[in-house]
């Protein structure tokens, strides 16, 4: 990371049962970062406990659904006395590389943009790591939004860095699957300044909770193309 004024980094990880993987996560996450808030999503493991171990906030969202728990904990960054300039969102999985976080602020952190995409699509990704339907759904999904809204992005990659005031700007609202592309096309209507950094990828500790299930590939699905034309 370049010099530059220091920057408040909060970072964000919604977790459903990711005991086995969360202190990997947060152990590989820079240490610029002032909160990390993992976001219990009603788990039945020890996600809590290990979290709280390595290091992390944890705040309790019973209701299931990523875009609920990411909600949760933005309410109780919302609640500090001090607010952030960035917020980072990633996965519990330990599929993303959390050390890539430097890279992904770095267009922030250079006045260059408001939101950035870790693309999966641009980077590298180890064999088996992507499901053929989040594949094809990335394609899909992305090739609709540059078509239907004129957005430029090449994926809806959970890694993700974004400013503050533009995230609390946008007014999330979705509360499961369609979270990730809610977030991309309303940045893209509001005008905010979008880039996307080539991030890695690795096989997930655990199964998804969406490509890993019928139910989830069908929801995730019809939720994400809802969310194109609810917003044309």
């Amino acid at each position: 990371m370049q010099n530059s004024p220091s920057l408040i980094i909060d970072v964000i990880i919604p977790a459903f049962n990711e005991e086995k993987s969360i202190a990997k996560v947060i152990g590989d996450i820079p240490a610029v970062v002032r909160h990390i808030v993992v976001a219990n999503n009603n788990s039945s493991d020890q996600t809590s406990r290990v979290a709280k171990q390595a290091g992390a906030q944890v705040v309790f969202e019973p209701q299931k659904g990523y875009g609920k728990a990411c909600l949760t904990a933005m309410s109780w960054i919302q609640k500090q006395e001090a607010q952030p300039d960035v917020v980072v969102f990633l996965d519990g999985d330990y599929s993303d590389y959390p050390e890539q976080m430097l890279e992904l602020i770095q267009p922030i952190i250079d006045q260059k943009a408001d939101l950035v995409i870790g693309s999966r699509a641009l980077g590298q990704k180890e064999k088996g790591s992507m499901t053929l339907p989040q594949v094809f759904g990335n394609w899909l999904a992305t090739h609709l939004m540059r078509i239907i809204q004129g957005a430029d992005f090449s994926d809806l990659g959970p890694f993700r860095a974004i400013r503050w005031d533009a995230l609390l700007a946008l007014k999330m609202q979705d509360e499961n699957y369609g979270w990730t592309i809610e977030m991309q096309i309303k940045a893209h209507k509001a005008g905010l300044r979008y880039t996307e950094v080539p991030v890695d990828y690795k096989q997930r500790i655990g199964v998804s909770k969406v490509s890993g299930t019928i139910k989830g590939v069908f929801g995730a699905g019809y939720k994400i193309i809802f969310t194109i034309f609810k917003y044309w």
